[in-house]
């Protein structure tokens, strides 16, 4: 007796390979309910061929051999539970999912996976800063030999926070009529000046006017942006020192909090304006606004494996 094996067949032995594509291709943009409801299929079943789909696109994409890599948390559920996320920024794909936390043993099963032979071939890594990940990063086996950078997005966000601690502390400082100008503005001073609408525009002007401290802490937060557009760390580090120094008698205890903070990670800044380590740092934050996504349109992934697939996939082109 002799089994042939049919090419046309997928994964899944009830259907064929161009179905099951299909069903694959409207869950990259539907729910499953909604999929299982159009094509009149039962739910599971579209499960399991969405499944087939995920892991054709990851055998299509091939091993991850990555040279640059971006490692990020995400949050799976309320009670800080979280897992790791590793992208491959060359190839603009997400490569592992997985470990119980953000803490150092979780980065460890990433390295791992990959085996020392692939670790010892990572020339950047970008991370946020917290330290689980740096340590693991430079373990022996892993990549020492890595330059870590870190991600601006991740200091922006901490700059942010610094903003908005002005506008609150500001805020409870005035009484009365003047609170006005202060109240509903938390949004539109953490945007960038670019990106504001004329009205917009005029209504921080207004503020402004009658409230210097925040004038000066807004201008500090749209020049700080200047520091990724560098290309040599001095000029860099002349250009932060020169920033940190505008911070005196400014009274702004978040911003000099802040500068503290930039200047005991500036190895992991420095690393960046280097001109031959320009990644682009925004697949990361592009990757996770995608998962975010991922996870509202599901209402939270109970089946951690398919959740898995769904984020390896979601950035690798359509079959």
């Amino acid at each position: 007796m002799k089994t042939e094996k049919l090419d046309w067949l997928s994964g899944n032995p009830f259907c064929t390979t161009r179905f099951a594509r299909h069903v694959g291709r409207r869950c990259r943009v539907s729910t499953l309910s909604e999929v299982a409801e159009e094509l009149h299929l039962d739910w599971h079943a579209v499960k399991d061929l969405d499944k087939v789909y995920m892991r054709e696109q990851l055998e299509a994409a091939g091993p991850a051999a990555p040279q640059v890599i971006g490692i990020d948390e995400i949050a799976v559920a309320a009670g800080h539970q979280y897992r790791v996320v590793v992208s491959d920024l060359e190839q603009r794909r997400a490569i592992w999912f997985g470990g119980e936390d953000r803490s150092e043993a979780s980065l460890d099963r990433f390295y791992s996976w990959l085996g020392p032979e692939k670790s010892g071939k990572i020339r950047l890594a970008v991370m946020d800063m917290w330290k689980a990940f740096r340590a693991s990063t430079r373990k022996l086996g892993h990549a020492p030999q890595s330059q870590i950078i870190y991600d601006k997005f991740h200091i922006l966000r901490h700059l942010g926070e610094a903003m908005d601690k002005v506008r609150k502390r500001e805020y409870y400082r005035l009484t009365g009529d003047d609170r006005r100008y202060v109240k509903g503005k938390k949004f539109v001073l953490l945007s960038r000046w670019d990106n504001l609408t004329s009205e917009k525009r005029a209504a921080l002007n207004e503020l402004f006017e009658v409230n210097q401290r925040l004038y000066k802490a807004y201008l500090l937060k749209e020049s700080f942006g200047q520091l990724w557009d560098y290309r040599r760390p001095g000029w860099a580090r002349k250009f932060f020192d020169q920033w940190r120094a505008s911070l005196r008698w400014q009274r702004l205890p978040s911003f000099e909090k802040f500068a503290k903070m930039v200047d005991e990670h500036w190895d992991g800044i420095e690393s960046f304006c280097q001109a031959e380590n320009k990644v682009s740092l925004g697949f990361v934050e592009g990757l996770n606004n995608r998962i975010r996504v991922l996870q509202r349109r599901a209402y939270g992934y109970r089946d951690e494996e398919y959740f898995r697939l769904k984020i390896l996939t979601c950035m690798l082109p359509k079959l």
